[in-house]
């Protein structure tokens, strides 16, 4: 089958052939025709297998077909993502398919200024793409309201639950109009999962493309049991023999990101760390570096890289596996990308081993244990120190050693200025200099007797 088999308006099937897409994936193949009829959809399916175009496609193909001009502060179709990569990404996406239309698409998140964004979204957009968090501080602020939304799509459901986001879905979901058409997509369908889908979804068709929390087919999985402090040992030994084209390192929490690229850069490594710590315009150069192959290693927390497409990622990482099993298969599915090859390499401690268990019971796959390499005992002698963290903090937390240092420094500078202007001298009254006029202390008028100028004075 292929994409002009649809039947999609003659402006996308120009882009999709700019693109020289001509194939759909399976997800597309049964996407696709459904919601060119307009039904809701609840699509189960794996990153990377072509969710975005399953439901840009057909959404711009009705847009086309159902030309109308947005309302002010208004959208037509709301895209919901959990990250804002990939919020970045699906409207970079919805621009590349509509690149011979004239569709307004406007991403809103939060890190960056609102203002900007409420000035986009004044004459309306056609489609919106939005973090849950900043589209609410929109609302709140009447620079946007949802009445007029006619599609409504809500990507990695299941990642928008493990992020908090449950209370934030069901306010939004009161603020939309009942007519719409609605596309639900996530990679794991738990009974939690389901239960938020009933409250979006109407008579939804269902379509799957792989069993639910399987890892993608063309993945090798490896597995190496290590102390915790000897990982990163390790990690300098796979990097330097291991082909790596691109590599995303996985670690569990923000401060472990941050640890990693000390390490690397300690040894002459170059790699770049994105967790939710660090600024917009710092998560934007990181990727940006990553995709065009400035820096082949990017260390990301799980919530972080959800969702971030980069082609030519040839291995994956956990420096620390999660625990979470189906975050795992989120971790996995960066690599094997549209059909490509790749490897996925875990380091797993003595107090980790159970989260390698339910792993495995999840994924119903066992990964391949590699030994530790020989030497190895000479190699975690041999690591070198990590490279010392920057000092200042960017503006995020105070730094007690820095507030020391600028207030000696402000207290030496108000001595020396003492000491250069010399012992302060009393003027004289014959200097010939005009004395400036002592400031008078204000003293509150005393009330009752006494108070008028010539009061008496009692004796006696």
């Amino acid at each position: 089958m292929e994409f002009k088999d649809f039947g999609l308006h003659a402006d996308i099937e120009r882009a999709l052939a700019a693109k020289r897409y001509s194939e759909p994936t399976p997800i597309q193949e049964q996407a696709i025709p459904v919601l060119l009829q307009g039904r809701d959809l609840c699509g189960i399916a794996q990153t990377g297998t072509g969710k975005t175009a399953a439901f840009s496609l057909p959404s711009l193909d009705y847009l086309l077909n159902n030309p109308r001009r947005p309302a002010p502060r208004g959208c037509r179709m709301l895209v919901l993502s959990p990250t804002r990569e990939l919020a970045a990404q699906i409207a970079q996406s919805c621009r590349d398919y509509g690149r011979f239309t004239k569709f307004s698409v406007t991403t809103v998140f939060g890190g960056v200024p609102i203002n900007r964004q409420i000035r986009e979204l004044a004459q309306g957009v056609d489609i919106l793409v939005a973090t849950p968090g900043r589209l609410l501080d929109l609302i709140d602020q009447r620079a946007l309201r949802l009445a007029d939304v006619e599609i409504f799509v809500l990507d990695e459901a299941d990642q928008m639950m493990d992020m908090g986001f449950i209370h934030s879905l069901r306010r939004i979901a009161k603020l939309l109009p009942e007519e719409r058409q609605n596309l639900f997509f996530s990679a794991t369908m738990p009974k939690e999962i389901a239960a938020l889908a009933q409250q979006f979804l109407n008579d939804p068709v269902t379509v799957s493309v792989a069993p639910q929390a399987t890892t993608a087919e063309k993945v090798r999985q490896q597995v190496t049991f290590v102390e915790q402090k000897e990982k990163q040992a390790l990690l300098h030994h796979v990097l330097k023999s291991e082909n790596i084209d691109r590599a995303l390192i996985f670690t569990r929490t923000k401060h472990g990101a941050d640890r990693v690229v000390r390490h690397l850069a300690g040894a002459g490594i170059q790699a770049y760390a994105i967790h939710g710590n660090k600024s917009q315009a710092q998560r934007t150069t990181a990727l940006q570096a990553f995709r065009s192959g400035q820096v082949r290693l990017l260390v990301a927390t799980d919530i972080a890289a959800r969702g971030i497409d980069v082609s030519g990622v040839s291995h994956v990482i956990n420096f620390e596996i999660p625990n979470v099993p189906e975050q795992y298969v989120h971790r996995i599915g960066r690599t094997a990308r549209a059909g490509a090859e790749g490897l996925a390499i875990s380091f797993v401690a003595p107090d980790e081993k159970a989260y390698l268990r339910d792993i495995e019971r999840v994924t119903r796959t066992r990964a391949e244990p590699v030994k530790l390499p020989e030497g190895f005992t000479e190699m975690v002698r041999n690591l070198p120190k990590p490279a010392q963290a920057p000092r200042n903090t960017g503006g995020k937390g105070r730094d007690p050693q820095r507030q020391r240092d600028e207030a000696l420094r402000r207290k030496g500078e108000g001595q020396r200025d003492a000491a250069h202007r010399g012992p302060r001298r009393e003027a004289q009254a014959g200097d010939g200099v005009q004395q400036p006029q002592r400031k008078r202390r204000f003293r509150p008028r005393r009330s009752g007797v006494g108070a008028h100028k010539g009061a008496v004075t009692r004796v006696g």
